[in-house]
């Protein structure tokens, strides 16, 4: 049977009741979240993308009524249906004013309870992932690529696309998840049950039946994309048919970047949370008007401080560089226990309007100083083609690689002897020697036949090629060839690495921050849980097992120096990887970052090649990494 794709946040506080709705909801095949109380379920319904809310009328914090008219107030679209033990007409009412799609009442039937979710989860196709100018209600799109949920049925244009069940199935899951990269296992999680998953090079054959198909529909523009060693993604949707016309432009490969992070993923993110900064200036700007009449009161100057903070940690992480500074002195100014002068009032009133007009501006693109990849792969290149091999090195960089040239099979039995490459590119003819590359394959097959070795020549006889076969050689690639065309032939040998599916736990207190390193993470296949509670710390650390945490210093209530000790005390969980985020740089605030036990440490703001260049390296540390390219 196939698995559902949907994703179902339960906010209820009954433990009883929350394990066995989990067990149920678990056993057909939805994915859930659990929040047990209404603070963390807003949290958590403002950070993730659910397909369903199921919410209790009665958590504490935020009471279930109060949640659902608060994230309808916030354009939340999604369906909402209440869990009430209390169904009289007043509470009905008032969860349908609130927003609520449904409600029903407990103690409820499963059956009841599913069917009534089915039924929500259909109505809300209309909200489906696709063209929002698309007039049908229930059809994923991807530029003039139609899937109509309701009839089953696949179109280019006019151009009907006939699919197989599997074929449809995952086609429809890579149009619901646009920016995500789904490895061969988590296609399988999602598309097949235990028992009747098929293997993973059944994965790569129904992907390419999949694309031969669309192609042979008329769809020139390959829309599927392999992400070399971490699985496939959806490619970016052209906007009209003359975006997926024959334009060699949009039909080539394009070559993996150098930067990481996905722009648009991110301006996403300050699309949604654009109101709230605004939200967090106008709390300043009461401070500000509080000062001025010389009354303010403790909690205001408290709470202003909190939202200067959170403001100094993530108005540069979407372009707002000098934002972020202004909001930090806000923060300093806030700190003060003693009344304010007449110079700071006035300094403060500065902050304030320069914030405002600050956020008026449009955001600057900021760029990441280089990171070192010091994972990539290692690449060997025995080849005397000077012209070659020094455009191979040049754009090598690119493709996460470090290339080493050998003009000459001496040379490269000397590169051999000091260290062994993760692959080699190998030509056969050498005119001034009289041995050629099969002498130093033969020699490699019998002392290194793990090493993959790629052979590019220009002799193409069957003898050659059985030659080759029969010593072990991983490719045969015929000059004369592109550099993209090799750069693909070593990316299908290279060990694949194992960061797909690996789990990270992020904890800080302010959601547009967590929404920020969730969007810059996520699409590298790394399954990202955040946390917006430090108290809830140990509770989410315990059921989600993370692979690598990372951890704001700076949060109200418990830091996170506090958070890390805590960890790095425990027997279990001491030997953890932990990143710490801070704005502060200066010697002594690093120093009790490591002496409290981290790793490693990601300045604010936070920009995407770095994080996600020193989070894989943290999870990889004795394993490979390939940064992300496109096919």
């Amino acid at each position: 049977m196939n698995k559902s794709l949907n994703k179902i946040l339960l906010v209820e506080h009954d433990r009883l009741l929350s394990a066995t709705l989990l067990k149920v909801l678990g056993t057909h095949h939805y994915t859930i979240d659990l929040a047990s109380d209404g603070q963390a379920g807003l949290d958590l319904a403002t950070i993730v993308e659910y397909d369903l809310i199921l919410l209790d009328l009665q958590v504490p914090k935020l009471d279930g009524i109060t949640l659902c008219r608060q994230l309808r107030s916030q354009g939340y679209r999604k369906p909402i249906l209440l869990l009430t033990a209390n169904d009289s007409d007043a509470d009905v009412v008032a969860g349908f004013d609130a927003g609520a799609d449904d409600y029903i009442s407990k103690p409820c039937a499963t059956e009841a309870l599913l069917a009534m979710m089915r039924t929500l989860l259909r109505r809300s196709k209309a909200l489906s992932l696709g063209s929002t100018n698309n007039p049908s209600a229930n059809i994923l799109t991807c530029g003039n690529l139609c899937l109509n949920l309701d009839s089953g049925r696949v179109t280019f244009g006019e151009q009907v696309i006939p699919l197989t069940a599997t074929e449809y199935n995952l086609l429809e899951l890579f149009l619901r998840n646009p920016d995500r990269i789904f490895s061969r296992s988590a296609i399988l999680d999602r598309l097949w049950g235990f028992d009747d998953a098929p293997t993973d090079r059944a994965i790569n054959t129904h992907i390419k039946d999949v694309r031969k198909k669309l192609k042979a529909g008329g769809l020139t523009a390959e829309i599927i994309e392999t992400v070399y060693g971490m699985g496939y993604r959806l490619k970016p949707c052209p906007q009209s048919a003359s975006s997926s016309s024959n334009n060699p432009d949009t039909d080539r490969a394009r070559k993996p970047k150098s930067g990481v992070g996905d722009k648009s993923a991110i301006d996403k993110v300050f699309e949604r949370f654009r109101g709230v900064f605004h939200q967090q200036i106008a709390l300043l700007e009461q401070a500000k008007t509080a000062l001025l009449a010389g009354n303010l009161e403790t909690e205001l100057q408290q709470k202003a401080k909190n939202e200067a903070h959170k403001l100094a940690g993530s108005l540069a992480s979407f372009g707002y560089p000098e934002g972020s500074k202004l909001a930090r002195s806000a923060e300093h100014l806030l700190m003060k226990e003693s009344p304010f002068n007449t110079v700071e009032i006035t300094r403060f009133s500065e902050i304030v309007t320069g914030l405002q007009q600050e956020l008026a501006k449009p955001p600057v693109t900021l760029t990441a100083s280089p990171v070192p990849t010091i994972l990539s792969h290692r690449v060997l290149v025995v080849d005397d083609d000077t012209a070659l091999t020094e455009r191979l090195k040049a754009e090598s960089e690119d493709w996460g690689l470090r290339i080493k040239i050998a003009p000459n099979l001496t040379t490269a039995r000397s590169r051999l002897a000091l260290s062994m490459p993760d692959v080699m590119l190998l030509d056969l003819s050498f005119p001034e020697t009289e041995e050629d590359g099969l002498t130093l394959l033969r020699e490699l097959n019998s002392r290194s036949p793990n090493l993959p070795i790629i052979v590019f020549t220009g002799r193409d006889s069957l003898a050659d090629r059985l030659a080759v076969s029969r010593l072990g050689a991983k490719q045969f690639l015929h000059k004369p060839a592109t550099t993209e065309q090799i750069f693909h032939a070593i990316a299908r040998v290279l060990p694949a690495p194992k960061t797909s599916e690996a789990k990270i736990l992020i904890v800080d207190d302010d959601s547009a921050m967590l929404a920020t390193l969730s969007a810059l993470l996520t699409p590298w296949g790394l399954d990202v849980t955040t946390l917006a509670s430090p108290q809830r710390f140990w509770e989410v650390l315990i059921s989600t097992v993370p692979d690598l945490v990372v951890l704001d210093l700076e949060m109200p209530i418990i830091n996170g120096l506090e958070l890390c000790q805590v960890v790095r005390q425990d027997v279990n969980w001491g030997d953890l990887p932990i990143l710490v985020v801070t704005a502060h740089t200066d010697p002594e605030s690093l120093q009790q970052a490591f002496a409290a036990g981290a790793d490693d440490f990601i300045t604010k703001p936070v920009l995407g090649p770095e994080l996600v260049t020193r989070v894989l390296s943290r999870i990889n540390r004795d394993r490979p990494f390939l940064k992300p390219g496109n096919t």
